[in-house]
């Protein structure tokens, strides 16, 4: 369980936290920590920073090999009490520890196989420390590079993508290799989103955000577990977080819909009633159509405004909770 990190290491005051899920992949885990500490070693911005690498055992314990991992000095496990796959892993795993972060802390989140490239981390942590224009909340590394995969996912993923774009209005081009402050990591992440999917919720949250170019690595050892079912669910998961978006758009759809069907009927009416203009039987046909899609797009007009408020309002769920904090006035009031 996650506990103090066994040695201190070399401190300026702030740390660097490295989060990444381990399904059954210690060993690639083991060669990703070994070329992070290479890395972060070789890197004067970076080398006196402390580190804390912290694992998501996503296997729930049954993993045999993750007694290897807590034999490092400088690692601590989280074991959840049941799956919850890569996305959710993930934030499962910065929201505990947050309360241990600092504000000041960088958070880097990484996937364990070797796809997400040790060298790229000091690339996320610069633009952090030294943004160009604006302070940015969270950096993304942009996949610059095609993922290595089977014919079959490559004929299919630029189809999702069109597709995520058409309902979303955004591109994907980004995965789970993010970095961020740890005030961010207490404030951000605990938007409901997150509880749906962290890769997309890091794009669909209204927060200054900067985008890093980073090759796509080839993974360490063996072959993903993520089969076709998985990524489907993960496909639909990426959604999500955009409901708002998505409810927007097709409101708008469903809207120009039932206005053009209300323009052609009366259209029609008006040749029926007030010419002499001769209107074949399909007329009649017709008018019933647009009737059954014009009650067609008020229901999906109902029901897309029910989502949409219903979205809203878990938002703000039991956020309260969490302590906002209080100003007082000059007067103690």
């Amino acid at each position: 369980m996650a506990g103090e990190s066994k040695v201190e290491g070399r401190s300026d005051g702030r740390t660097i936290w490295l989060i990444s899920p381990v399904y059954l992949d210690s060993e690639c885990y083991l060669r990703l920590h070994r070329q992070l500490n290479e890395v972060l070693d070789a890197d004067p911005r970076f080398s006196a920073f402390r580190r804390r690498f912290v694992v998501l055992d996503d296997s729930a314990g049954r993993d045999p090999e993750i007694p290897r991992l807590q034999s490092l000095a400088d690692l601590d496990t989280l074991t959840p009490p049941f799956n919850l796959g890569h996305q959710r892993g993930l934030v499962y795993a910065v929201r505990s520890m947050a309360s241990e972060m600092s504000d000041e802390d960088l958070v880097v989140t990484l996937d364990a196989d070797g796809e997400d490239k040790p060298e790229d981390v000091p690339k996320l942590l610069a633009a952090l420390e030294d943004p160009p224009v604006e302070v940015s909340e969270v950096v993304l590394a942009r996949r610059t590079s095609r993922r290595s995969a089977t014919f079959l996912f490559r004929a299919l993923y630029p189809l999702f993508r069109f597709v995520f774009r058409a309902v979303t209005g955004v591109w994907v081009s980004t995965g789970n290799f993010a970095a961020f402050t740890g005030l961010t990591a207490k404030r951000l992440l605990l938007h409901p989103s997150f509880d749906t999917c962290y890769s997309s919720s890091l794009i669909a949250m209204d927060c200054p955000r900067q985008f890093i170019d980073c090759d796509r690595g080839e993974r360490y050892l063996g072959k993903s577990r993520m089969g076709y079912s998985k990524l489907s669910l993960h496909a639909l998961r990426m959604l999500m977080p955009f409901t708002e978006r998505i409810a927007r758009r097709t409101l708008l759809l469903f809207l120009t819909i039932l206005m053009l069907a209300v323009v052609i009927s009366v259209v029609v009416l008006a040749i029926r009633l007030f010419t002499d203009s001769a209107i074949p039987g399909w007329a009649t046909y017709t008018l019933l159509a647009l009737g059954i899609v014009i009650l067609v797009s008020l229901g999906n007009l109902l029901i897309l405004f029910t989502v949409f408020s219903h979205s809203r309002a878990i938002s703000l769920s039991n956020l309260e909770s969490l302590g906002a904090p209080r100003e007082r006035g000059a007067d103690g009031g």
